[in-house]
């Protein structure tokens, strides 16, 4: 293997570039199967997780887009978690069976193990209070969402998760809605933050407001060919959803 690199310490900066994604991904307690894509892909699963988590500064409350449970059984997954819990019952392994639990629907059990681990050194663990949000909203349990993101609500990188979303709509459908409306405003920006202003767009149809939220789709759908194809990539869900609605209030219009 050395040959391969002419003999030189180029050979060990894999191994130092796993080591460095792996030890950042534990210390900010983020999503663990980045761990396992961290092992299973070294040089591509670095990289990945270090444009991901590190340079666009969008950690702590996002779920990984690559989905190592998609290509793994989830049954037998699920199944080597819940040995590795009994076998070692420490907070790693029991959040990573939570999260496991959350991704494949089983949100009781996931809701469950969050609230047990939120004790000691962990009680205010971002990774595990994030998550208890999106359990919580899975479960509609919105007057619950709310405290706990006002734990989290002065972090950095609050702002662009998928928590602040869950958040905003908590505060909608706890009737707070002049509330929610300036959450989703503090995640308007051009060129950026399609996920929250997609949502901002449902929450304006929501409550009457069918013209504001054409031009807030308008808006993202015009931005699209500025873009790179990267940044293309990576929201097109956003912008095959916003095409949708726009369809939607278009045909509203001509009845």
């Amino acid at each position: 293997m050395n040959m391969l690199f002419g003999g030189s310490s180029l050979y060990y900066i894999p191994l130092i570039l796993e080591a460095v994604c792996a030890i950042h991904c534990l210390r900010r307690g983020t999503q663990q199967k980045w761990l396992w894509i961290i092992i299973f892909l070294p040089v591509i699963g670095s990289l990945i997780y270090i444009y991901s988590e590190i340079l666009t500064n969008r950690s702590v409350m996002r779920v990984p887009k690559i989905d190592v449970g998609a290509v793994l059984n989830p049954g037998v997954k699920l199944k080597r978690l819940e040995d590795q819990v009994r076998f070692t019952d420490t907070f790693a392994n029991r959040i990573k069976l939570a999260d496991a639990y959350l991704a494949g629907g089983f949100t009781d059990k996931a809701v469950e193990i969050y609230i047990a681990s939120l004790t000691g050194a962990f009680s205010e663990n971002e990774h595990v209070l994030a998550q208890l949000i999106v359990a919580y909203s899975a479960q509609e349990r919105y007057a619950e969402v709310i405290p706990i993101a006002k734990k989290l609500y002065k972090l950095p990188q609050f702002i662009r998760s998928k928590a602040h979303i869950l958040y905003a709509i908590a505060l909608e459908k706890t009737g707070q809605t002049n509330l929610a409306e300036e959450e989703f405003k503090l995640m308007k920006g051009r060129y950026s933050y399609f996920e929250p202003r997609y949502q901002y767009g449902l929450f304006l149809v929501r409550t009457g407001r069918p013209e504001d939220a054409y031009q807030v789709f308008t808006d993202i759908l015009n931005e699209v060919p500025h873009l790179s194809q990267m940044e293309r990539k990576s929201s097109q869900q956003w912008f095959s959803k916003t095409k949708d609605e726009l369809k939607k209030l278009s045909a509203q219009k001509t009845v």
